[in-house]
């Protein structure tokens, strides 16, 4: 089965009872049991709820996985992950990544006993350098979270297998149409499915898919066990969102393609960061890993303002000033003092993410009126 039909029918079946197409809403905490522990395979829904486990397998078929996990959120999700290890563990993680990612890191998990070590990966090489007998996951973002770095996936995992180390991929700015991580080599493919897999700005929600089952049995005892989990009309959402990713991805890499173009000869424009570039370091191993190079890109203008990149945003119509992406509507956002707030601002500034840098999440409508709205907004 190919990837539009997946995204459609992958994992999925008619709903015994009446023969409905979509899975429906089982809005039901508990179950009805015969006997003690006689039942219909569900008996408590922080542990199993039809519509979820739906988009659970619908999850596993876009990713090429074989276990799909959904959370709460997209933290929810990562969190889980982390739970795999254990105080005295290390983490070597990509250092331009989520604001969000970087806290529940830095600010829950190293109070614990985890050290984590932010690192640039866009050479996969210089990862061995901190790897010990500590190291136990290695987490990747590529795209990366807002500079779009490019990771090479294939590299970096013959480096975690070579030392029996997890590698987790967070492919929520690609999402499984255009990159497969489980395919490339990682163990653990994680979403926030808040973003592009639910795609219309109404849920939040998190995702994990993996292909061996010991990791899955691990991640499903956690999942239960901590309870993150979503609810059945979250999932019902995600579930309808993912029939059309497809269609939906196609338009944002066409829009992306064409604002990249327009602000890349804008004169007010200093750096436009999009790995579809021919000028982007790693643009090779994105053309090589990548299906397309998607509907996000990050920009600074010249002079390097503050005060100019807050007037762009602030006049800016058509693109919302607002938290999140991967909606069917275009938003823009100022990073330092939004997504990435919560990272020190000298740390920040080591990946790029400086005060005039504006991120863009291009949607799906029509390109003129869209450059139409940067042209004001830039003048």
């Amino acid at each position: 089965m190919k990837f539009n039909t997946k995204t459609i029918h992958g994992g999925q079946e008619h709903d015994k009872a009446y023969g409905s197409v979509m899975p429906p809403i089982y809005q039901t905490s508990t179950y009805a049991q015969s006997t003690p522990g006689g039942h219909k395979g569900y008996e408590y829904s922080r542990t199993h709820n039809p519509t979820r486990n739906a988009l659970e397998k619908s999850f596993a078929s876009i990713e090429n996985g074989n276990h799909g996990l959904a959370f709460g959120s997209g933290l929810a999700a990562i969190d889980a992950v982390i739970k795999l290890l254990k105080p005295g563990d290390e983490v070597i993680s990509t250092n331009d990544l989520y604001g969000g990612t970087y806290r529940l890191f830095t600010k829950i998990y190293e109070a614990f006993g985890i050290k984590f070590h932010f690192i640039g990966m866009e050479n996969a090489s210089k990862i061995e350098m901190y790897i010990n007998k500590n190291t136990k996951l290695i987490w990747v973002e590529t795209p990366t979270n807002p500079m779009l770095n490019i990771i090479d996936l294939e590299a970096v995992s013959k480096i975690a297998k070579k030392y029996e180390v997890l590698l987790a991929a967070d492919n929520t700015f690609a999402t499984p149409y255009l990159q497969k991580p489980l395919d490339l080599g990682a163990d653990i493919v994680m979403h926030s499915a808040t973003k592009y897999l639910g795609g219309h700005s109404d849920v939040v929600m998190g995702a994990l898919v993996v292909k061996e089952k010991e990791l899955a049995d691990k991640l499903y005892f956690i999942q239960n066990a901590s309870g993150a989990v979503c609810g059945p009309q979250d999932s019902f959402l995600v579930l309808r969102g993912i029939k059309t990713l497809h269609v939906r991805m196609q338009r944002h890499c066409e829009n992306g393609r064409a604002i990249a173009a327009y602000l890349e000869q804008h004169p007010k424009i200093e750096k436009v960061y999009w790995p579809g570039l021919k000028t982007h370091p790693n643009h090779d191993i994105a053309k090589a890993q990548m299906k397309d190079f998607g509907g996000m890109l990050s920009f600074t203008t010249k002079g390097n303002s503050y005060e100019a990149s807050i007037r762009i945003v602030e006049k800016l119509k058509i693109f919302t000033l607002a938290e999140s992406l991967g909606g069917v509507e275009s938003l823009s956002g100022h990073p330092a003092s939004m997504t990435h707030a919560s990272i020190p601002k000298e740390e920040r500034e080591k990946t790029g993410v400086i005060d005039s840098l504006i991120r863009l999440s291009v949607g799906i409508e029509d390109i003129d009126d869209l450059i139409s709205d940067l042209d004001q907004a830039l003048l």
